[in-house]
């Protein structure tokens, strides 16, 4: 599900140098103190970006819930999924075009009240198809809100732009952690209500950004709808979206089939999901920092992707022998590894690129959302045919490419690395 950056941010001042014989250490540490001394404006926005990752994995542990109740199988019930990241994909291509003509609070706005709307609606489903189709419409809200919020927070943080690519990372890991112990908590009660209660908490998250967030004025340039792909035609830029195509597929392997597998209700699925956003969320924030720093983006990539594609071949295993023990642990496993990869992907779709950093991460982003779109409805329909290992098989396979797509694209990576490596 990896993070969205935005379509529209105002202008950053340049970070004062640190003073005379300060050197890398008092940089950390300022940046780390900065961390923490943020407007309000900045943690509204952090908040409501949390409900909205939260929608992400809130059906993670009703998805066999939802198939027995609406009579459907597990590849129909996985384009909840497919629906909602496909629409988010190719609005990525559109929401540049929007928030540079009515600016970044009145997109969140719209973002967040086309949520509620259709997170309400899909309360109300009375059959799979309608469902799929009110998870398209929450798709369209949640592009809007999510593309537009990392780059408000960046626009409005202080601490520079990695502090608040770290705060955005923080709320995507922290709200893909909760979604699926919220939609255990409620949809143990009744599958119904994890969407009426992510609706109640965008609705708190729109007041919030309404009260706190100041009027964001439209940019001076207008984003056209083609400016995104024409960004796609950077090499190093390229390289990152495609290498974010195949790990994403890996990534959704892992959150739309391995409920299925587990034979677990809501209460337990929705406790292993939880596990693995904390896991996400914390190494996403801590771990990842620590190893750009030491080793550098592209032997980080490399590492935690080959590291990624051994844990599915694991669960593949695991399947296998109805080892479920095991597929939980490795989920554990992969939730840390996935943390590191988002900061890391994130990082280099802001700064690779020539072009504006908004219109180049929402290229990135309408490549990388492609993955996350195809990867839920091929896994379960891989499962059913072929049986269980065989989605982790093809996910590894989806690692190795997105591997070889890093490794061939590495010396666009160098150029942007700090020094210290």
């Amino acid at each position: 599900m990896t993070a969205e950056p935005g379509v529209h941010s105002e202008p950053q001042a340049p970070t004062a140098p640190p003073p005379h014989g300060g050197g890398v250490h008092e940089t950390l540490e300022a940046e780390k103190a900065s961390f923490f001394r943020q407007p309000k404006a900045v943690w509204a926005t952090a908040a409501a970006s949390v409900f909205a990752f939260m929608g992400i994995g809130l059906v993670d542990p009703i998805l066999p819930a939802i198939a027995q109740n609406l009579g459907a199988t597990p590849s129909q019930v996985s384009l909840l999924f497919t629906s909602y990241f496909l629409v988010t994909a190719v609005m990525m291509l559109v929401t540049g075009w929007v928030s540079s003509r009515i600016g970044g609070k009145k997109t969140l706005l719209i973002g967040l009240a086309l949520i509620v709307v259709f997170a309400s609606l899909s309360g109300t489903s009375g059959s799979v198809t309608e469902l799929i189709s009110w998870r398209a419409g929450w798709g369209l809200g949640n592009s809007l809100f999510v593309a537009t919020a990392l780059a408000v927070i960046v626009g409005v943080a202080s601490g520079g732009t990695s502090t608040a690519i770290i705060l955005y990372e923080a709320a995507l890991g922290l709200g893909l952690s909760l979604g699926p112990l919220a939609g255990a908590l409620l949809g143990g009660w009744q599958w119904r209500m994890p969407f009426f209660g992510t609706a109640t908490l965008m609705a708190i998250a729109f007041i919030a950004i309404l009260a706190t967030l100041p009027n964001t004025k439209p940019s001076a340039k207008k984003t056209r709808f083609r400016d995104p792909l024409l960004a796609l035609g950077h090499s190093g830029l390229r390289s990152v979206a495609g290498s974010a195509f195949f790990y994403n597929f890996g990534f959704y392997t892992v959150l739309a089939f391995v409920p299925f597998i587990l034979g677990m209700g809501a209460y337990g699925i929705g406790a292993v999901f939880f596990g693995w956003g904390v896991a996400l969320a914390l190494c996403s924030v801590f771990l990842a920092p620590q190893l750009q720093t030491r080793f550098g983006d592209v032997k980080v990539l490399a590492g935690t992707l080959a590291g990624l594609a051994i844990v599915l071949i694991g669960m593949a295993v695991s399947a296998s022998f109805h080892a479920v023990p095991a597929v939980v642990v490795l989920t554990i496993i992969a939730g840390a590894l996935l943390g590191v990869n988002n900061t890391v992907y994130t990082e280099l779709a802001m700064g690779i690129s020539d072009a504006p950093r908004p219109v180049a991460s929402a290229g990135y982003n309408f490549v990388r959302w492609m993955g996350g779109a195809l990867a839920p409805f091929i896994a379960t329909w891989l499962g059913e045919t072929f049986g269980a290992p065989v989605p982790f098989y093809a996910s590894a396979g989806a690692l190795v490419a997105a591997i070889a797509i890093a490794l061939a694209g590495r010396k666009h990576v160098q150029e942007h690395e700090p020094a210290a490596v």
